[in-house]
């Protein structure tokens, strides 16, 4: 048995892939979708015009949480991310309530992308929304398939989505900034929703749920055993990632509302899951409606991607440790993928996309990410000075922003979470008296 109790029989490591370049489009491909093509409209639902601020605050807490992240991934590169920084820096307890916080974080932010894939879809091509389910089911199972070919071939699937999302929200931008010119005095400082002034319970709401859509440079991490230089390339990869992405967000966010209004952007999100193609439609720039479908469903297919690879690789670590049936642990005969823990995440993202609610599975997502990253601060805390690269008050300031903002979400969400929580330490449990005594 090995430190912490990883067993011998589950020592085989997956191939190193992935340069600076790919890592950067990894976490590129985790953040540019459901936060920038669903997300943005589910807050301007709650905060109104107020929703800029609040990605703008999400985005800090992101740098806090970023950087203890990065310090951490070069202290520790191996699959696993938080999950194994518990487990090495805190206590076998918080090691497991960090990934089982993750698995319920992720696999909600994976229904989400496959339900907003199928929206535009749908959208686009003018389709009765009855059919969304069921197309985002079939995505998840297509993009399942392709994590199963190992990470090379998915590594290529994303550089090239990556690429056509990034150039469509360019696009995006340019082509909606005339309009935003003309309304924007009107709609980006109306600060209302439903005639009622945005308060600070509302704003925070959105900063919680603006947050959730930062998160995927986090996936960088948990792929940190298949990266190349990992002490280098993965903190390099992840503060490139998130700042990136902040651009984007914010142009995107003061775009949309400036054309549309915070109200109709709110208004298309809980209709078809879409609001950037409804922004794009006000636009005088012929094409811009196809072109932001195209980097919308490609982006969702993107991020699903990519948090399907997150997920299995933290299922793999929680399978060598025994607090998961060790048959998630298995390897298929190259090395490349964790083949049984691929397919029981997607098994897990198909039940919660048959839910159907983006605004559900999107807000049970934040409660449970913020939880996970509260943990992730908490463990950077506990690093070795040697091993510490950014002052200890970035990760207390990441600590007390997640555990703060945590309890801002609805409550019948964050009592949801809780419960998950609980079930999870059950779990736990039963591990511990069964078989992780046969490690």
């Amino acid at each position: 048995m090995t430190k912490n109790g990883a067993s011998e029989s589950n020592r085989k490591q997956l191939r190193r892939e992935l340069g600076l370049g790919g890592a950067i489009f990894m976490g590129l491909g985790a953040i540019l979708g459901t936060g920038v093509f669903v997300s943005i409209g589910v807050a301007a639902g709650i905060a109104g015009s107020a929703v800029i601020p609040a990605i703008a605050l999400a985005a800090l807490l992101a740098l806090c949480n970023a950087l203890s992240a990065a310090q951490l991934a070069a202290a520790h590169p191996v699959s696993g991310g938080t999950y194994e920084y518990g487990y090495e820096f805190l206590s076998p307890w918080l090691g497991f309530t960090a990934g089982w916080m993750f698995i319920s974080a992720k696999s909600a932010s994976a229904a989400t992308a496959a339900l907003g894939f199928a929206g535009y879809l749908l959208y686009r091509f003018h389709i009765d929304t009855g059919w969304r389910v069921p197309i985002a089911a079939f995505a998840v199972i297509a993009l399942t398939a392709i994590v199963l070919t190992g990470m090379r071939r998915s590594n290529r699937a994303n550089t090239l989505i990556v690429g056509v999302t990034l150039i469509a929200l360019i696009g995006f931008v340019l082509a909606g900034l005339p309009a935003t010119v003309g309304h924007g005095a009107t709609t980006l400082f109306d600060f209302t929703v439903g005639g009622q002034p945005v308060g600070a319970t509302d704003l925070l709401y959105a900063t919680a749920l603006m947050f959730v859509a930062f998160t995927g440079y986090g996936r960088i991490a948990t792929l940190g055993e298949e990266v190349r230089a990992p002490r280098i390339t993965i903190p390099r990869a992840i503060i490139a990632t998130l700042a990136i992405s902040a651009l984007v967000y914010i142009a995107v966010a003061v775009v949309a509302i400036g054309t549309l209004g915070a109200g109709p952007l709110a208004a298309a999100t809980t209709g078809n899951a879409a609001p950037l193609q409804r922004a794009a439609e006000a636009f005088v720039v012929p094409g811009v409606g196809w072109l932001i479908a195209i980097g919308a469903i490609t982006a969702m297919l993107g991020v699903l991607l990519n948090l399907i690879l997150g997920l299995s690789r933290v299922l793999l670590a929680m399978g060598r440790r025994r607090d998961m049936p060790g048959v998630l642990a298995r390897l298929d005969r190259n090395d490349v993928t964790p083949y049984v823990a691929v397919g029981v995440v997607g098994l897990i993202v198909l039940a919660l996309t048959l839910i159907g609610n983006v605004e559900t599975t999107w807000s049970f997502s934040a409660f449970t990410v913020l939880i996970y990253y509260a943990l992730t601060n908490a463990a950077a805390l506990r690093l070795p000075v040697a091993a510490r690269r950014y002052p200890r008050f970035v990760s207390w300031l990441g600590l007390g922003g997640c555990v703060g903002l945590s309890f801002w979400v609805e409550t019948p969400v964050w009592i949801a979470g809780i419960m998950v929580l609980a079930i999870g330490w059950l779990w736990h449990g039963v591990a511990i008296l069964t078989w992780q005594q046969d490690k």
